[in-house]
């Protein structure tokens, strides 16, 4: 059965870094863009990073700009986000989702439905 695997969520005190992990099983992420979204509670999934397939290109939302970086590394079947200088409003359960068609950085990308594929979540608290 295919599905993709998070880990890597935790608390840490504003400013301090986590390092996401997403690992498909079932299947291979060398085609697949792979999206990164969070979840605040009473808020809308909203799309934080993307990483294309084909080339690496990334795609940041402007407010994580210059703080996350999305990688991967397909001989582990694996992505990683980089969170560094989280701040509170970064708190949220964050999920990495997987399709084969989607172009980081568009309308479609941005919208959760678009995407084919979901990991189940893991969850990140920045707090004193």
């Amino acid at each position: 059965q295919a599905q993709l695997v998070e880990s890597g969520g935790g608390l840490v005190q504003p400013g301090g870094s986590l390092t996401l992990s997403c690992t498909s099983s079932g299947f291979t992420l060398d085609d697949f863009t792979i999206g990164w979204f969070r979840q605040a509670p009473g808020k809308e999934r909203e799309e934080v990073s993307c990483i294309d397939a084909s080339d690496g290109s990334t795609y940041y939302t402007d407010s994580v700009k210059g703080r996350f970086t999305a990688s991967r590394d397909n001989a582990k079947n694996t992505a990683y986000l980089q969170m560094n200088s989280l701040k509170p409003e970064d708190t949220a359960v964050y999920y990495c989702a997987a399709d084969m068609f989607i172009d980081c950085g568009t309308e479609v990308s941005a919208m959760a439905a678009s995407w084919d594929s979901w990991g189940q979540g893991t969850q990140v608290t920045a707090s004193s």
